[in-house]
């Protein structure tokens, strides 16, 4: 990736152009944006802030993907993807477990002697 970003509020910490040269980027369902993130991505500043890093999301399309760009000195973009991908590993496995929890409560539900 050798473009720089459109951005132009680019935090003080991230060095211009050597920690914008080759970012750190992975791929998150789109449908844990707003509980990683918060609503209208209102958490972002603050992570970019305690993890020292710059983030960019990308919606890709035809997929329910999102594609995440972490800028920032090696070690800070590689601690951030690592923090961002367990944070949505954790998300998407609660979301699961409520799922499943929807699931068996409606099946309960069916199964009560006063629906037979």
């Amino acid at each position: 990736m050798g473009t720089l970003p459109a951005r132009r509020n680019i935090p003080p910490w991230v060095k211009v152009p050597e920690d914008l040269k080759d970012p750190e980027v992975f791929q998150v369902q789109t449908r844990l944006l707003k509980a990683m993130f918060g609503p209208d991505r209102s958490r972002i500043p603050y992570i970019e802030q305690v993890s020292k890093a710059m983030l960019e999301l990308k919606a890709l399309e035809s997929s329910d993907l999102t594609e995440v760009v972490v800028y920032g000195s090696y070690l800070y973009k590689l601690r951030t993807k690592w923090m961002l991908q367990s944070m949505a590993e954790w998300h998407r496995q609660r979301q699961e477990r409520g799922m499943l929890k929807l699931a068996e409560a409606m099946t309960a539900l069916e199964l009560g002697p006063w629906m037979k």
